[in-house]
């Protein structure tokens, strides 16, 4: 009698705790939704809410409604407003799942996508391609950004191969190459524009991309960036049994199964390509990759399985809100969305921290 109800309180709390995951995504995704309509409304030109949603419904199939919109309202709409929030929510996801698996696979609460040199082979891929006289269109993306994404992937190939010593990675080890090409990589990119009159010209369009900038100029670029990123955090939720693993240690993650060295690759991988379609499309915005997946496991827990989709979620409506603030706070001027997001997530994150009333446990 007794291992009956005990079996029944086990399946009783299941699937509770399976409601509970549920319902905050489901919570999160209607707030993902609110906040894309509430970001393309509002701009240089003001749009009304009903002739958003209407606009909306008019593309979906079978519903053909009367316009009652403007034709430059639809265009700002359609092909530049809903575009750029669009791609900020990608952004936002995509830095907020690569801290998350960065920080797991790291057992270190202050790594981020940027912490093993992704933020610097961006910086060095964007700055190159600033100073040659090249024109190159690709999917709808520039040589700069195609640069950024390039530089980024390959940094990181080259601080895990110098890391690596007898077919093993040591965590220690690589993030003190990444520290240490990051450095160097930071100092060729000072070099560069101490002595190029081309960088100079546009220190402008540098510093846009290092303090953070959403970039996109219609639907051809999120064609190629949407799928990436959606299907990245989608495949991150597939490694949360590993990443909790991760948090015994590499020792006790192979105790209960993981197979730690493979796993590494695929995680730092994964984090990576999730990291440089973020640069690609946004620039380098920092803060989003270190506080937001903090911030989710103040309120939620250290579990991954909830924490992974539940931090994709919250970096996109953070990113979507700060890319507003940028746009709308001192127009017609952009204010850097980098500068938005630490100004903003900085005191929230302390607030959730000292609302905690305990020592924050990782």
């Amino acid at each position: 009698m007794g291992v009956a109800t005990g079996v029944k309180e086990q399946m009783s709390g299941r699937l509770k705790g399976r409601s509970r995951f549920a319902l905050i995504l489901l919570f999160l995704a209607v707030g993902l939704v609110l906040a894309l309509f509430i970001a393309s409304i509002f701009g240089t030109v003001m749009l009304s809410l009903p002739d958003v949603v209407k606009m909306t419904l008019d593309k979906v199939p079978f519903i053909d409604l009367q316009d009652t919109w403007r034709d430059a309202d639809e265009t700002i709409f359609f092909q530049i407003r809903l575009p750029r929030v669009i791609a900020s929510a990608l952004v936002g996801a995509a830095l907020a799942t690569a801290g998350v698996l960065f920080q797991g696979l790291l057992r270190n609460p202050m790594a981020d996508p940027y912490i093993i040199g992704t933020s610097a082979g961006a910086a060095l891929g964007a700055t190159v391609a600033m100073v040659l006289p090249i024109e190159l269109t690709l999917l709808g993306f520039g040589l700069v950004p195609l640069a950024a994404f390039v530089g980024a992937l390959g940094t990181v190939f080259l601080v895990y191969n110098l890391a690596r010593v007898g077919g093993k990675t040591p965590i220690v080890s690589m993030l003190l190459a990444g520290f240490v090409v990051s450095a160097l990589l930071a100092a060729i990119i000072s070099f560069m524009m101490a002595i190029s009159d081309q960088l100079n010209l546009n220190i402008r369009s540098v510093y846009s991309f290092l303090m953070g900038h959403i970039s996109v100029v219609g639907w051809e670029q999120l064609a190629f960036i949407a799928p990436l990123v959606v299907a990245g955090v989608v495949v991150a939720r597939f490694f949360a049994y590993h990443l909790n693993a991760f948090s015994l240690g590499e020792e006790g993650a192979a105790y209960v199964g993981i197979e730690v060295e493979r796993d590494k690759i695929l995680i730092l991988a994964l984090g990576s390509l999730l990291t440089a379609a973020a640069v690609s499309i946004g620039g380098l915005i920092g803060f989003v990759g270190l506080v937001m997946p903090h911030s989710v496991r103040l309120i939620l827990g250290p579990d991954h399985r909830l924490l992974l989709p539940a931090s994709a979620l919250a970096g996109a409506i953070f990113v979507i809100f700060a890319d507003l603030l940028a746009r709308v706070v001192l127009a017609p001027t952009e204010i850097p969305v980098g500068v938005v997001t630490a100004v903003v997530g900085a005191p929230f994150f302390l607030y959730l921290l000292r609302r905690s009333r305990r020592e924050y446990a990782f």
